[in-house]
């Protein structure tokens, strides 16, 4: 397994087969647990990438200027105040 993580997709694709992986539970124990750790990496890489492309979404209005995107498009149920 590669240590750095090299874009989105290719995380993606890893830990697809990190999972895979641990889905057949052919691993012995120890492989079984570096495998894991590796997968809690790729989808901890995964999901900053996913919170900075929502950061990124904006919308143009009808006078051209850029307003930011609506948050039913970025905000998780938990962080919705109460």
């Amino acid at each position: 397994m590669p240590e750095t993580i090299k874009d989105f997709e290719s995380a993606i694709a890893e830990l697809e087969t990190v999972v895979k992986a641990l889905e057949e539970g052919d691993l012995p124990l120890e492989k079984s647990l570096q495998f894991f750790e590796r997968g809690v990496q790729l989808s901890r890489f995964c999901h900053a990438r996913l919170e900075e492309a929502e950061k990124r979404i904006e919308l143009l209005n009808e006078r051209g200027e850029l307003r930011p995107a609506p948050p039913s498009l970025g905000a998780d149920e938990g962080d919705k105040p109460r």
